[in-house]
């Protein structure tokens, strides 16, 4: 049986960290990172949150892969050829790409995630199921920069990337992603999940679930930040809002104070009225006019796109 490699590209540097939560806690207003939910407890939330009721993108995209998967498979290989390399960006636990091994028959499976430690837990076990797919493991931050060793692909390539995580980058920085994405696809393909335009209502509930689930996940980040910049955040000091601004296309996460507070770390302090907040992410939603366009202007000319009835979610494959 094969086993998985894995390379740590992103080497955190704890220092930089540290300044730039501290400088977003100092700016006005109040800002972090959402790269920063996802230490190892903050993973297995967002796990959780996909198997939320409210939370309709990843039942959704299901829904059109097990509706659509073959011919999805069925074009992607005409656009990579025979058992292509498969690179899946924000791959998590990599179940959402292990659903496509059958179809596409993978000669390699390259796994890119920031939170390395969880990555390689879930492509050890990946490598049990699949003992004859090479795997290679990569801990980037490719929300900086997405370039991968140049022995990692050979010819075209498949790049992945699924659950509408595009929606979490501004406009011009989704822009420079997918220009790297066709970078590393080689003349191949990118096959990619975006969420949609709906009604508010059913938006804001996917982001403030009746369990809370998502409010954990959101206020994880305040303790993540306790150990990083050695803050003394009180978690049961905040709560958890989510809301969508229509004008800019977007839910935003943010956490609000319950009452005046004062956040210390070494070398820094901010004091924060009641109600005043702390960004920690957005979440923009596309017309399928407007997804389709962005990815022109990456550099993709042939698009497909398959949809859901309800028009929720899009699933494009974006070619040369």
């Amino acid at each position: 049986m094969k086993s998985p490699q894995f390379l740590q590209l992103h080497r955190p540097d704890d220092r930089a960290l540290a300044a730039g939560a501290a400088a977003g806690l100092l700016a006005r207003p109040a800002q972090v990172s959402p790269k920063f939910f996802y230490d190892a407890l903050g993973s297995r939330l967002f796990d959780a949150i996909t198997e939320l009721a409210e939370y309709y993108p990843t039942r959704t995209e299901a829904a059109i892969f097990e509706r659509h998967g073959a011919a999805i498979a069925q074009a992607a290989l005409a656009a990579t050829g025979a058992q292509p390399v498969l690179v899946d960006l924000g791959a998590g636990n990599c179940a959402k790409a292990a659903r496509l091994f059958g179809a596409l028959a993978p000669r390699r499976y390259v796994a890119v995630d920031i939170a390395a430690d969880f990555l390689r837990q879930s492509l050890q076990q990946l490598q049990q199921a699949h003992p004859l797919i090479a795997m290679l493991g990569l801990g980037l931050d490719f929300s900086m920069r997405l370039e991968l060793p140049a022995d990692t692909v050979s010819g075209p390539a498949l790049v992945f990337y699924p659950g509408s995580s595009i929606g979490n980058f501004a406009p011009d920085g989704a822009l420079r992603l997918l220009r790297e994405a066709r970078e590393v696809a080689a003349g191949g393909a990118l096959l990619i999940g975006a969420d949609l335009v709906k009604p508010t209502a059913l938006l804001e509930a996917a982001y403030d679930d009746d369990l809370g689930v998502t409010a954990a996940f959101n206020l994880n980040l305040l303790k993540h930040l306790n150990r990083l910049l050695g803050a003394d955040f009180d978690v049961r000091g905040w709560r958890h809002l989510a809301c969508f601004d229509a004008e800019a296309s977007r839910i935003e996460m943010h956490l609000e104070a319950r009452g005046a507070t004062t956040v210390r770390w070494p070398g820094g302090e901010r004091a924060f009225r009641p109600g005043e907040r702390i960004h920690t992410e957005n979440s923009y939603k596309w017309t399928p006019e407007g997804f389709g366009a962005l990815l022109r202007r990456a550099g993709f000319e042939r698009l497909q796109v398959w949809t859901d009835p309800k028009g929720w979610f899009g699933v494009w494959l974006a070619c040369d």
